[in-house]
């Protein structure tokens, strides 16, 4: 009896609660003003990830008063998020081991084509950066290949291990790189 009054009680309450939290008037369920006062704090992520970075980049635009409003390009910004997914999502991949690094042949639909012709090349940069290995890149009609080497084995195992994605996601520059672009600034200069 005391488990189907304690029961009970906490249905009551929690219907109790959830009939609190509309007080917004559009008869959703959804108080927004609630939900971003109470665990702003407690959440990192406002969503889907493209979403989240265009959400990060805002408050950091917003935060800071010498942002030229007339110059941010957030559409460039998005477009550029959609390549990102489009590149990890869609693009196929050979890997062909090479003497001293990897050879990296990608291809896909159209639309991903057309992405990794903007962003191989321009990561190619950001990857050449680093003494360590050198990096190619040759487009062809139907595919754009990379090719990274080095003649330290273990620049030429870590190469083998990080392969096509992990070399697309190294260099940590994506941030500066996203906040440029969002900035209006020339953003495919990397």
């Amino acid at each position: 009896m005391k488990v189907i009054l304690g029961v009970a009680i906490l249905i009551g309450g929690a219907v109790f609660a959830v009939a609190q939290t509309d007080h917004s008037g559009h008869g959703d369920g959804m108080n927004h003003a609630a939900h971003s006062q109470a665990g702003g704090s407690a959440l990192t992520e406002p969503g889907q990830d493209a979403f989240a970075a265009l959400s990060e980049v805002v408050a950091l635009l917003e935060a800071d008063p010498a942002t030229d409003w007339s110059q941010v390009d957030l559409r460039g910004l998005r477009d550029h998020l959609v390549d990102m997914d489009r590149l990890v999502s869609f693009t196929e991949v050979e890997e062909e081991p090479v003497d001293g690094g990897l050879r990296m042949i990608v291809t896909g639909d159209a639309q991903t084509l057309a992405t990794l012709r903007r962003m191989v090349p321009a990561h190619a940069g950001q990857l050449a950066n680093d003494p360590r290995w050198t990096v190619d890149v040759t487009e062809s009609r139907s595919a754009v290949e990379l090719v990274v080497t080095s003649d330290d084995p273990a620049v030429t195992a870590r190469i083998g291990g990080l392969g096509f994605f992990g070399l697309m996601a190294s260099q940590d520059h994506h941030r500066a790189h996203h906040l440029m672009m969002a900035r209006g600034e020339d953003a495919h200069a990397h």
